[in-house]
C-alpha cells in the first residue's frame, strides 16, 4: 500500500488502552440515516396501501423497467431452465456439486414432533411444522451472489417450506444467470425481479399479485436492511446483519500470503469489512503487513480493500492463545480462522463465532460456497446470542398438551394455588372445574 494514510493498524494487546481501542475498532453503528429512513417509511406505507401498483411504479423508477404489470416482472420456471442450461459445463456442475454439499449437512438440522406419556396419562409434545411460505431476498446488479440462493433455499426446501419465492432487482433489465441457474437447482417456486425496500413490502404485505409470506430472508443493501427491520413482527425475518467479519488467530505457522489473502477476501465486500489477525509471533505479524503490501495492488478491488483494512482492520500483537481466544470471545467474529499447527485443542476454547475454520487449510471462502455448513452467519457481535441460518429457521415448533382427568386433579390444585398468588381468580376457578367433587 503506497499511500502510508492507508496502511492496516498495528496493535498490541499488552498495551494498557488495548481493550479500549479494541472496542472502539470493533463499533459499528447500523441504524439507518435520516434519508434512509424516510425514503423507507414512504415505500411501506405506498406498497401496503396499493400494492401492485406501487410495486410497479418504484421498479420503474428505480430499476429502470418499463412494465404494465406484475406478470411482467414474474419469471416462468422455463426462464430458470434456460438460465441453467446456458450455463458452461464447469458452472453448472459447481452449483450442483454446492448444492448437494449444502443440502446433506442441512439435512441433519431437520428437527421431528415428539411427545411422551406421564404414568397418569398426560401426554406432552412438541409439534415440529414448516412454514407455508417463505420469501428469498437476493441481491441484483453488481452484487450478485448465487451463493445466497443456495444457503437460503436448500434449508428452506429441506426443511419443507410450501412455498418459496425469490425476489431479485434486475437493473435495466439485466439478469444474473447464474442467480437464476440457483434457483431452478434448489426448486425456488416463484421469482420476480423486484428489488430494495418495494420487495420487502410486498412480501411482508401482500400484494393483489404476490402472496404474503410468513418469513423473510436473504441480504440486501442499507434499504432492504432497514425495512426488513421495520416490517419484524409483520413477518419473521433472519437477521439484520452487518458488514462481513473475519478473525484469524496464527501461531506463526502458516503461510503469510495465505493469511493476507484470507483478510482480502473479507475486506473486498465492502469499506465497512472487518479483517483482524491476532499472532502470538511478532515476525509473522511483520511478514504478513509485507504480503499485504506486496499483494494489494495485484487486487482488481484494491480500493476496496485498502479502505477496509484501514478503517477496521488490524495486526495484533498476543501473548499466547489463551490470550487470543480470550479476544476472541470479546469480538465473536462472523468468521473465525484457527490458522494453527495443532488447531483441535483450542476449538473448545473460542464460545462465540458464527463459524470456526480450523487448520490452515480450511479457508473461509470455501465456507462462503461450497463447505456445506450455511454462510449466512450473526454479525456484529451477536454470535455471542445467535446462530448460522439454518433449517431450524424454516420450522417452527408447537407444544402439545393432553391432560388426563387423573393429571388433571393435581395440576388443577397446583394451578389453582399460583392463580390466586396473581390475583387471576378466573384462572384459578378455570382449574378449580375440572376438579372432583
Amino acid at each position: 500500500m503506497s499511500d502510508p494514510n492507508r496502511r492496516i493498524r498495528r496493535l498490541d494487546a499488552r498495551d494498557p488502552e488495548f481493550l479500549t481501542t479494541l472496542d472502539a475498532l470493533l463499533a459499528f453503528e447500523g441504524s439507518a440515516d435520516a434519508r434512509i429512513d424516510a425514503a423507507v417509511t414512504e415505500i411501506l406505507s405506498a406498497v401496503r396501501t396499493t400494492g401492485d401498483a406501487a410495486v410497479i411504479e418504484y421498479t420503474r423508477r428505480f430499476d429502470r423497467l418499463d412494465v404494465k404489470s406484475m406478470a411482467g416482472l414474474e419469471l416462468p420456471k422455463s426462464e430458470l431452465k434456460a438460465a441453467l442450461d446456458s450455463l458452461t459445463v464447469e458452472q453448472r456442475e459447481a452449483l450442483r456439486i454446492a448444492a448437494d454439499r449444502v443440502r446433506i449437512y442441512h439435512e441433519r438440522q431437520r428437527a421431528e414432533s415428539w411427545d411422551y406419556v406421564e404414568a397418569d396419562g398426560t401426554r406432552l409434545g412438541q409439534k415440529v411444522t414448516p412454514l407455508d411460505r417463505v420469501g428469498l431476498y437476493v441481491p441484483g446488479g453488481r452484487a450478485s451472489y448465487p451463493s445466497s440462493v443456495l444457503m437460503n433455499a436448500v434449508p428452506a426446501k429441506v426443511a419443507g417450506v410450501g412455498e418459496l419465492i425469490m425476489v431479485v432487482p434486475t437493473p435495466n433489465g439485466e439478469k444474473n444467470p447464474l442467480v437464476l441457474a440457483a434457483a431452478a437447482i434448489t426448486g425456488v417456486d416463484r421469482v420476480f425481479t423486484i428489488g430494495g425496500a418495494q420487495a420487502v413490502a410486498a412480501l411482508a404485505y401482500g400484494t393483489q399479485t404476490l402472496p404474503q409470506v410468513d418469513k423473510i430472508v436473504g441480504p440486501g443493501n442499507a434499504y432492504v436492511a432497514e425495512a426488513k427491520r421495520r416490517v419484524f413482527g409483520t413477518v419473521g425475518i433472519d437477521m439484520v446483519a452487518g458488514p462481513s467479519e473475519v478473525l484469524i488467530i496464527s501461531d506463526g505457522s502458516g503461510h503469510s500470503d495465505w493469511v493476507a489473502m484470507d483478510l482480502f477476501a473479507q475486506a473486498e465486500h465492502d469499506e465497512l469489512a472487518q479483517s483482524i489477525l491476532l499472532c502470538t509471533d511478532p515476525a509473522f505479524i511483520d511478514a504478513v503487513d509485507a504480503s499485504i503490501e506486496r499483494l494489494l495492488p495485484m487486487m482488481p478491488r484494491h480500493e476496496t480493500i485498502a479502505a477496509s483494512l484501514a478503517n477496521r482492520g488490524a495486526l495484533i500483537h498476543v501473548d499466547s492463545l489463551e490470550q487470543a481466544c480470550a479476544i476472541a470471545n470479546r469480538i465473536a467474529p462472523e468468521h473465525l480462522e484457527l490458522s494453527l499447527d495443532e488447531p483441535e485443542p483450542w476449538i473448545d476454547r473460542i464460545r462465540h463465532a458464527g463459524a470456526i475454520f480450523v487448520g490452515h487449510w480450511s479457508v473461509e471462502a470455501l465456507g462462503d460456497y461450497c463447505a456445506g455448513p450455511n454462510h449466512v452467519l450473526p454479525t456484529m457481535r451477536s454470535a455471542r446470542f445467535s446462530s448460522p441460518l439454518g433449517v431450524y429457521d424454516f420450522q417452527k415448533r408447537t407444544s402439545i398438551i393432553q391432560i388426563s382427568e387423573a393429571g388433571a386433579q393435581t395440576l388443577g390444585r397446583v394451578a389453582s394455588t399460583l392463580a390466586h398468588g396473581e390475583g387471576l381468580q378466573a384462572h384459578a376457578r378455570s382449574a378449580e372445574m375440572r376438579l372432583h367433587k
